[in-house]
């Protein structure tokens, strides 16, 4: 290739692949034996002033065994790895790329998880030697790993950002989880001590305080890779997905939830007196830290998914209308299947007035999401219409419906016959069919509309010849110097995934300015590119074959 361009070896030969396969997979079991032993002699150390030996000699024999064995092990492989690492070839192998990712998530995970559980015996007035010992030795993993991800000698080039990703998602995750644990014990304590004061006492506080530990480390792990690593700016493909997922998916389902939970217990206190209100306001508290927390985030992510362009706009109306639909199909199934119980079974009207308040909550918490986010009655524009994520969310729509629909039908059925055949039975017909003929009417219909819209959509793409505009999904950018500003501009030009070579040359070179990279991409309808900047003001545009 001209201007001494040095591609990574990506593919190599098998013998290779297999290799490196092994090599890495040795070296993470390695680690991990090292790390579990390391952790096991710390703890033992943490534990007392007794001696070391004298408690649990089979356990000490095997903490031994892993460090004194696995570590130097560890130490070895690492070592010849890393002179490996020299090449290109090896830094663009997708096993170590695999490699960084696993050890980095699961160092973390560990290491977190035992930080909490050392928090929380410690709220409890307790020591936990073990996993304290557990949080420093995979802490320090974790660092070690972060090291090789961030060193030029050692950073992979390929899944360079997918750990830093997750890594984003676990924070984010963990921080919702404990901010509506520690929120929703304080409002729970708050609203039994109005309603039955001998309820609030003791030692209430511990478990909110445990959860705000989790809700800072959480946050700790989200802030750092959101913002330090500039998480919220990554434009790839792998990225998007954890947005839309994660950051809308996840935390929208949560606000809803926990709205759906606070309305069936307004419901229930205003038309559904029987039981005492200690008891149906139990769940309040924890739906409306839930409500709160799930609105803060979700606010947050969408706002930041509304700016990676059409594609991750029209997917974030998508996951929206799906856990609307999802809702106020469900609330419209009980719905049904409460007012069936109130003809046969009107003796209960209690439970059924329970269901049907339920499935009310469900169904006006879920449908004005799924209007306001499908809106039904707008006629979409041709480039929605050929959008393959919109073609893509109605096919698995109707194809989840019709096999529930299957399935609701088939009980229907077996219930039917197993009424004609044993008429004796104290139950009654519908009293037997009413659960799955819920479910079926309410996925059927589900069907039917999702099923015409596609159909619909077909026959438009076909009459006017509508088909999905080609775009580029990846560009392989060759340039020297810094690349950064690069890359994060044809990134957010293109919204493909860029991969950069960096040229071999002895000298720093001029590159062409991120506008004028853009403005040679337009009209390049391949779906990867090999974009070439350098040097000085030449820019080479090469589409490549799928």
């Amino acid at each position: 290739m001209q201007g001494g361009v040095r591609p990574p070896e990506t593919g190599g030969t098998a013998q290779g692949t297999v290799r490196r396969l092994i090599v890495y997979t040795l070296l993470a079991v390695l680690v991990v034996i090292a790390a579990t032993g390391v952790a096991g002699l710390l703890g033992r150390l943490l534990e007392s002033t007794e001696p070391i030996v004298s408690r649990g000699q089979g356990d000490l024999a095997l903490s031994l065994a892993f460090t004194l064995i696995g570590g130097p092990l560890a130490a070895l492989l690492w070592w010849s790895v890393q002179r490996r690492l020299r090449d290109d070839a090896e830094r663009g192998s997708l096993a170590w790329g695999l490699y960084l990712t696993v050890l980095y998530v699961v160092s973390l995970i560990v290491a977190t998880s035992a930080l909490l559980l050392t928090a929380g015996a410690a709220v409890d007035g307790r020591w936990d030697p073990a996993a304290a010992a557990t949080t420093v030795t995979w802490a320090l993993v974790w660092a070690w790993h972060r090291w090789m991800l961030r060193r030029p000698r050692t950073q992979p080039m390929r899944m360079t950002t997918v750990p830093l990703v997750i890594a984003t998602a676990y924070g984010l995750i963990l921080a919702v989880v404990g901010a509506i644990g520690a929120l929703g014990g304080v409002l729970d304590a708050a609203i039994q001590g109005l309603v039955a004061i001998d309820i609030v006492g003791g030692a209430w506080w511990r478990s909110p305080l445990t959860d705000v530990v989790t809700l800072a480390a959480g946050a700790a792990i989200w802030t750092w890779h959101w913002f330090r690593d500039d998480i919220r700016r990554l434009r790839t493909g792998f990225a998007d997905v954890g947005l839309v997922v994660v950051g809308v998916l996840a935390t929208a389902a949560t606000m809803l939830a926990g709205i759906a939970v606070a309305l069936f217990v307004v419901l229930q206190l205003l038309f559904d007196p029987g039981d005492p209100a200690s008891i149906v306001l139990e769940p309040l508290g924890s739906a409306i830290a839930a409500a709160a927390v799930g609105a803060l985030a979700w606010q947050h992510h969408r706002r930041v998914a509304l700016d990676r362009g059409d594609r991750v706009r029209r997917a974030v109306r998508l996951v929206m209308s799906g856990i609307g639909l999802v809702a106020a199909a469900s609330g419209i199934g009980v719905v049904l299947n409460a007012t069936l119980a109130e003809l046969v079974s009107p003796l209960a009207a209690s439970d059924n007035r329970t269901l049907l308040l339920g499935g009310l909550s469900a169904l006006l918490v879920g449908a004005p999401v799924w209007w306001l986010n499908w809106r039904p009655l707008r006629r979409p524009d041709p480039a929605e219409v050929a959008d393959a994520g919109r073609r893509v969310y109605l096919v698995v729509v109707f194809g989840v419906s019709a096999i529930v629909a299957l399935v609701a039908l088939l009980i229907v059925g077996y219930r039917l016959f197993e009424f004609v055949l044993d008429p004796a039975t104290a139950a009654s017909l519908v009293d037997r069919i009413r659960a799955p003929l819920g479910v079926l009417v309410a996925t059927a219909l589900v069907f039917g509309y999702h099923f015409a819209v596609w159909r619909r959509d077909r026959a438009e793409i076909a009459a006017h010849g509508l088909a999905r505009p080609r775009r580029i999904s990846r560009v392989v950018l060759v340039a020297a110097g810094d690349t950064d500003a690069l890359e994060r501009g044809v990134a957010e030009a293109t919204g493909a995934s860029v991969t950069v070579w960096h040229r071999a040359l002895d000298e720093p070179a001029a590159v062409p300015d991120v506008a004028t990279l853009v403005a040679a991409l337009e009209g390049v309808s391949a779906r990867r590119v090999l974009l070439i900047a350098g040097p000085g003001e030449r820019i080479e545009v090469v589409p490549l074959a799928d």
